[in-house]
């Protein structure tokens, strides 16, 4: 694998853009790290750490910043986006207007969402207004928090993409000893696993909220992880990606950890306060509230079931009660846990 460092521009200096851009840096490669404020911005370069999103973690020098986005797509080969999903489009649409897109360069998507109005996987919205072709777009995603990553905690994540050799050659850009990643081709099962578990994780902390324990979130995890996991089979996604890292693995940490802002939501939600109330006391982005409309109308455009979300979905945005909501989960009708299951019993098959 060829060692020269590359030149990387990283659009989107929030917590989880400030440290992939600190992680490559660490990689020799030369990173431009680009923030849409410029007020922030100078306050970045001024202070060389992120106090806003990532406080206690030093930007080291060799990492320039700034918003001018010409500047820093210059001669960039790798193009990361690391800004709110549904601002991915918008950002591409100025990188074209700025015109210093590389058509050659790779881009590697680290947005976890699906666009509300066309209910499009963020590859395939950098796929519709980017001038580089999908075979140089792959996804890195995985259970991986920016407050833990930034601290060398050991984590590993995947990257994803439907070109063996670009998704081979982002594995060894982003390796560090304490950043694993693996490969998987498989696109659109990695980036719904990350998108859809945003939604379970607003589930998880209504529960939280209501005061219940850990069996309720272990049951919540567990069904959750079964929901995602239809949809994506019917969008073209392979099963057992839901059993790795972008699958259990994203939707476990998310679901559980202390730093996850759809969890947090919606336990403050299960604790009576409303939607807009938790989100304008907020700084950062609560991914799952807009895939929550996006994911409930992908299940209806494939006719496949999501109780969970659905419930998220009329919590949120239908003013319905949390405890009202988790009982009629608790009280659908009776069936068989594994899909096919009563028929391999019908034909002598274990219960």
């Amino acid at each position: 694998m060829n060692k020269e460092p590359w030149r990387i521009a990283v659009l989107g200096a929030g917590g989880w853009g400030t440290t992939l851009g600190i992680l490559l840096g660490e990689n020799g490669h030369l990173v431009t790290l680009w923030e849409y404020f410029p007020e922030q911005a100078e306050r970045l370069l001024r202070e060389h750490e992120n106090r806003k999103f990532l406080p206690g973690v030093a930007i080291p020098e060799s990492i320039s910043i700034t918003s001018d986005l010409g500047a820093a797509l210059s001669r960039a080969r790798l193009v990361l986006f690391a800004v709110p999903s549904h601002t991915v489009r918008e950002t591409a649409r100025a990188l074209v207007a700025s015109g210093a897109v590389d058509p050659s360069a790779i881009v590697v998507n680290a947005s976890k969402g699906i666009e509300e109005d066309t209910l499009l996987r963020m590859s395939e919205v950098l796929a519709d207004e980017l001038p580089v072709d999908l075979h140089r777009i792959c996804t890195i995603a995985g259970p991986s928090h920016a407050e833990e990553v930034s601290r060398q905690m050991p984590t590993s994540v995947v990257v994803a993409g439907v070109n063996e050799g670009t998704i081979e050659t982002v594995q060894h850009i982003f390796f560090r000893p304490y950043f694993r990643v693996y490969t998987n081709p498989d696109l659109v099962g990695v980036e719904l696993g990350v998108a859809l578990k945003n939604c379970i994780a607003i589930a998880a902390g209504v529960c939280d909220g209501l005061g219940y324990g850990d069996n309720t979130k272990a049951a919540l995890v567990t069904r959750g992880l079964a929901e995602i996991a239809r949809l994506g089979v019917a969008m073209g996604a392979r099963r057992d990606t839901f059993a790795g890292l972008a699958g259990v693995g994203d939707l476990v940490v998310t679901c559980l950890s202390r730093h996850s802002r759809n969890r947090y939501v919606g336990e403050k939600i299960g604790q009576g306060l409303k939607l807009e109330e938790v989100l304008a006391g907020m700084v950062m982005v609560a991914e799952g509230v807009r895939t929550t409309r996006a994911a409930v109308a992908l299940g209806r455009r494939y006719h496949v079931e999501l109780p969970i979300t659905e419930g998220v979905h009329h919590i949120l945005f239908e003013d319905g009660d949390p405890r009202e909501a988790i009982n009629q989960l608790m009280t659908r009708p009776l069936r068989q846990e594994l899909q096919g299951s009563g028929d391999r019993m019908k034909q002598g098959g274990s219960p």
